[in-house]
């Protein structure tokens, strides 16, 4: 697929740094794999309300570490520039491409890396709540809005109509953000699998009570969960980075994001954040590549083998 956005110049493509070889799967594995590993930085970073060029330095900064330690791709939280429902996103979000989002394309073209990662986007006179993939080469790849939007949210942000999945050099990707991986939201994954991503990137914002702490793990029925449908059905590998730190300003003022940056894939997690508001960190994702020969009706059929049910309609509720 062409790349929707180039900032300012064209590289030689140059390829992303080259997957590597991952060990075989064990005899009990039942989910394919490619034999290539993609390396996955989650960048669990901090992301202060109304303060777009301070979350920018730290995101640059989480950008640096991830390529120094090798890896081919790194995800960076939602709204990352002024933070979820801050209210001065409605007055200063700036467009795609712009200010924002060019810093990112650079740092992908200085670090020769993939970058996923979540901003607040004006276009025709509305916020969304937007997830960008970028390409090595500084190209925006991917522009997907939020469409399972908390009500809370709403007015912050209008609902996002499209959904893509791109082929790149670490394989198909689709983009989602955070709630569009509620279980009631789920349909969205579904999509994306059916379109063939073998790779699902969840920039996020996960927020708590500011009394919740490490002992009250929420993330079980809400992520685990959820996540774990995906890959299981289809093979995939869905992957989301959460910011850290106490919500200030918007509706939310006072909660905090406690981390728990997720990937998991048919065999299970593969990496997890720290559970902590103060756990800003960079967690590493050893993903194997899956490997997806189904397409169109044949998925349904795969589905059909494991039980899926298509035609039953919830039972009516007394």
């Amino acid at each position: 697929m062409a790349p929707l956005f180039s900032l300012l110049r064209k590289k030689t493509p140059d390829s992303a740094p080259s997957p590597t070889a991952a060990p075989a799967p064990s005899a009990g594995t039942p989910a394919p794999t490619s034999g290539e590993t993609i390396r996955i930085g989650m960048g669990q970073l901090l992301v202060e309300g109304g303060e777009p060029q301070r979350n920018l330095d730290r995101a640059a900064r989480m950008v640096a570490e991830a390529a120094e330690r090798g890896c081919n791709l790194v995800l960076l939280p939602e709204t990352l520039d002024f933070a979820w429902t801050h209210p001065s996103a409605l007055t200063e979000a700036q467009p795609i491409p712009g200010t924002f989002s060019n810093r990112l394309c650079e740092e992908a073209i200085r670090h020769n890396i993939f970058i996923c990662a979540g901003l607040t986007e004006k276009l025709d006179g509305r916020n969304y709540n937007t997830a960008l993939l970028i390409n090595p080469q500084g190209e925006i790849i991917v522009k997907y809005h939020k469409i399972n939007l908390l009500t809370v949210e709403q007015p912050f942000y209008s609902v996002g109509q499209t959904l893509n999945v791109v082929n790149t050099s670490l394989g198909k990707i689709g983009v989602n953000v955070c709630a569009d991986n509620y279980l009631d939201g789920l349909a969205i994954g579904h999509t994306l699998a059916r379109m063939g991503a073998e790779l699902i990137l969840a920039p996020a914002s996960w927020t708590v009570d500011y009394s919740i702490t490490e002992e009250h793990d929420p993330y079980q029925e809400k992520w685990v969960k959820p996540f774990s449908i995906l890959a299981q059905l289809y093979n995939v590998a869905v992957v989301s980075t959460t910011s850290v730190g106490y919500i200030v300003g918007g509706p939310y003022e006072g909660k905090k994001s406690i981390g728990c940056s997720l990937a998991i894939d048919a065999s299970g997690i593969r990496a997890q954040g720290t559970f902590n508001e103060f756990a800003g960190e960079l967690i590493i994702a050893e993903v194997p590549r899956p490997i997806r020969t189904e397409q169109g009706t044949a998925i349904g059929e795969m589905l059909k083998r494991k039980g899926y049910q298509f035609d039953q309609l919830p039972r009516h509720q007394a």
